[in-house]
């Protein structure tokens, strides 16, 4: 009988699917992949049969006990979310959807080629998304902050078991430098957090009711100080460097 597990836990079964995934992965023997909740085992098994090696990380102890079937998968039982990763050159994985946004930041910590990650689609489009677009945010901007991203396919519920409410989406991540300077990046993602906490209003009005969380004491008078035909735009018309130049307008002011 199989075990019923946590609602995030949708292992991918469609062998079709699993076998793009490789072929986005473009594995040799000289890489070592990564692999966040490894599951059962049916993508460590193919990315195995590649790879040079594979640090399958795996939260169930129960499901680690079974991913020891390959020589050269190095299996860690634990929380993705409190280990430190062993060195690795790519990441490919069928992420658990509760931990999408937290994993993603920490492997962006990490040097690696790239990652062929799954996410829920609705997170996926939030991660490619552009300016003036319904899903450009704060997630869009912070992501690609790091990273090139791109959605390589959108996948049906019916490739898993359990099956997932929602649809979801393979995502390739291809870290690289800042395309643009910020003085503070810690300042920079509050700011981007409070210009689209009400992504509605002007972005003036964002501004002014997050003074607490910018630490700015004149916000007002800050405010006032910031270009007019840009404050009185909404945060998702703007360009993420249009969002950075603002941010350290606002640093001047602490």
């Amino acid at each position: 009988m199989i075990k019923r597990y946590k609602k995030d836990q949708h292992f991918l079964i469609d062998k079709r699917v699993l076998s793009r995934i490789i072929g986005y992965g473009k594995l040799n023997s000289s890489d070592t992949v990564l692999e966040i909740g490894a599951g059962y085992g049916n993508l460590t098994g193919e990315l195995a049969g590649k790879a040079g090696k594979v640090i399958a990380i795996e939260a169930d102890p129960e499901l680690a006990a079974t991913l020891n079937r390959w020589e050269n998968v190095e299996v860690i039982t634990g929380d993705a979310l409190k280990i430190e990763f062993p060195p690795f050159n790519k990441v490919i994985s069928n992420l658990p959807y509760s931990i999408s946004s937290p994993v993603t930041f920490k492997l962006l910590r990490y040097k690696f080629e790239f990652g062929i990650l799954m996410y829920q689609y609705e997170f996926a489009k939030r991660m490619v998304a552009l300016p003036d677009s319904e899903d450009y945010g704060r997630l869009s901007i912070a992501v690609q902050y790091y990273a090139d991203t791109e959605m390589l396919e959108i996948v049906p519920k019916s490739a898993f078991s359990t099956q997932p409410e929602v649809r979801s989406a393979i995502v390739r991540l291809t870290p690289r430098p800042p395309p643009y300077k910020v003085k503070d990046e810690g300042f920079f993602m509050k700011f981007i957090a409070a210009a689209f906490s009400q992504r509605r209003k002007k972005l003036r009005n964002a501004i002014l009711n997050n003074a607490a969380l910018l630490g700015i004491e004149d916000i007002r008078g800050a405010v006032e100080r910031l270009p007019r035909e840009v404050i009185d735009r909404r945060a998702e018309t703007l360009s993420a460097e249009e969002l950075a130049q603002l941010a350290d307008s606002l640093l001047a002011e602490l």
